[in-house]
């Protein structure tokens, strides 16, 4: 029985981003930070375009559109959200630093200046005393504790540095299919000034013929309504433009004024992408996707928290010492020395209550919880790739559909209204076969945005793009699903 090619796509890209999953984490040590077994399916391979604001602007080239990568462009560089990724970026790698720096030795520095009056015995005596001190102190991080932190807190830095990823790509889709859909409606627009055009000259048409009583007043209050029915449609659109270019420019941060005229020498026209074939889809491309490979990281440092609870039954050693230097004068006579100590010392939990035990338990807890955030990433990542590949081949085929079928229905009611003209037609014919090229026109637009924006949700599926840098590792068996898709360039 032969499986259908979206199922194929779910079956290879799971067992693959799965399998790797197995490998990487398959179980937490209180010794090793999960990440020292080799991990398959790109976890750790450059991401399709590597964060670079260019690339992912040749990808918006793909488009004969000049103006809708300067559009992505301008969201990148000035969007809040962005700025939002950014700034806990550079938290996770701060707190990353702070980990880190337990595994080091620590020295202090410590000074004192004070000036006392001794009253026993008589007389009494005033005195200065000065401390210069150094202490120094490093923990032998025996059973892994602080090297397990140190991996979690890696692995959260990287996860958050791929949320930012994932923030870009998703900001870049969203300016897109904002801007689909406000030449979207341009084109409508563009239909319904047509129609409303048409419908009032039938309407004064139609009055004329009441006047001289060639047409009922029936048919004269019809064609009034009509043509008040047209010019409300029409007003309507041209509101969801307004809309859709304050959307645009909340994204772009590019003012009103500037970016309507930027629109304007190509009003109501949609972008069309360069023929290019989508054959497959790599597995590690699925893998490569910023919220997956940050689900990733995010199961890894759950692992690694694990490894630093269970470390904390252990008895810990650590080295310190001290140097101080003591200077001190009273009733004129000074004097000065060194006190020092050095030598280890060891802490072993004994009685806590369970306190141990509970955070081992909810160290594994956060553990069962990312993974089973990771595979349901994983899924969602392989559902939203088949989706857009379904969405492009039906958007493909209905174009044509659409495009036969606002013909014919233009052609019926051009008769149509040819008919009436010469008193052959009825008004109702006419109004009835004005309407059916009406929602044809409309539904062409609509297949037309649809097409496009399945690119745009294709784009958005595979993390940014397909076309990325080899990997470094090899890549395991069965890590390509063909996909039974191989679209041409979209038109109109």
């Amino acid at each position: 029985m032969r499986q259908h090619p979206s199922t194929t796509l779910r079956r290879c890209a799971l067992v693959s981003l799965l399998g790797g999953l197995l490998v990487a984490c398959a179980g937490p040590t209180p010794l090793a930070p999960p990440l020292s077994s080799p991990t398959p399916v790109g976890w750790h391979t450059p991401l399709p375009h590597d964060g670079d604001a260019q690339v992912l602007k040749t990808w918006w080239a793909r488009f004969d559109d000049p103006l809708l990568p300067e559009l992505v462009q301008a969201a990148d560089r000035s969007n809040p959200t962005l700025a939002q990724a950014l700034a806990r970026v550079a938290q996770a790698r701060a707190n990353a630093r702070i980990a880190g720096a337990r595994l080091a030795p620590s020295l202090d520095g410590s000074t004192s200046l004070a000036r006392t009056r001794n009253e026993l015995p008589p007389p009494a005596l005033l005195g200065t005393q000065l401390n210069v001190g150094l202490d120094a102190r490093w923990e032998w991080d025996l059973f892994g504790a602080n090297r397990q932190a140190l991996a979690a807190a890696e692995r959260r830095a990287e996860a958050s540095s791929l949320q930012w990823h994932d923030a870009r790509v998703s900001l870049a889709a969203e300016v897109a299919n904002s801007y689909l859909a406000l030449r979207a409606c341009e084109a409508l627009v563009a239909v319904y000034q047509q129609s409303a055009t048409s419908q009032g000259a039938t309407a004064d048409l139609t009055r004329e013929k009441v006047r001289v009583g060639f047409e009922s007043p029936a048919n004269g209050a019809l064609a009034d309504a009509s043509q008040a029915e047209a010019a409300n449609r029409l007003t309507a659109q041209r509101a969801e433009c307004d809309v859709a270019l304050q959307g645009l420019v909340l994204l772009t941060g590019i003012d009103a004024a500037s970016l309507q005229a930027r629109l304007q020498p190509a009003t109501g026209r949609l972008p069309l992408a360069a023929p290019f074939a989508v054959d497959a889809l790599p597995a590690r491309v699925l893998a490569q996707r910023p919220d997956v490979a940050a689900a990733a990281r995010t199961l890894q440092a759950a692992a690694a928290d694990i490894g630093s609870a269970e470390a904390a039954r252990y008895p810990t050693i650590s080295l310190g010492g001290s140097i101080t230097l003591v200077a001190g004068r009273a009733a004129g006579v000074s004097a000065t020395g060194v006190n020092w100590s050095f030598g280890p010392s060891l802490s072993l939990p004994l009685f806590d209550q369970g306190r141990i035990e509970g955070g081992v338990d909810a160290a594994r807890g956060r553990y069962d919880e990312a993974r089973a955030g990771f595979e349901l990433q994983a899924r969602q990542a392989v559902r939203e790739v088949e989706e857009a590949l379904l969405r492009l081949a039906a958007a493909r085929s209905r174009v044509g559909d659409a495009e036969r079928a606002a013909l014919g229905y233009r052609s019926y009611f051009d008769a149509a209204q040819t008919r009436w003209r010469v008193g052959a037609g009825s008004l109702i014919e006419m109004e009835d076969a004005r309407r059916f090229s009406l929602n044809a026109e409309a539904a062409l637009v609509s297949v037309q945005r649809e097409r496009v924006a399945a690119w745009v949700a294709l784009y958005k599926a595979a993390g940014g793009g397909w076309e990325g840098p080899a990997p470094a590792e090899p890549t395991p068996a069965h890590s390509t699903a063909t996909a039974a898709v191989a679209p041409a360039a979209v038109s109109r």
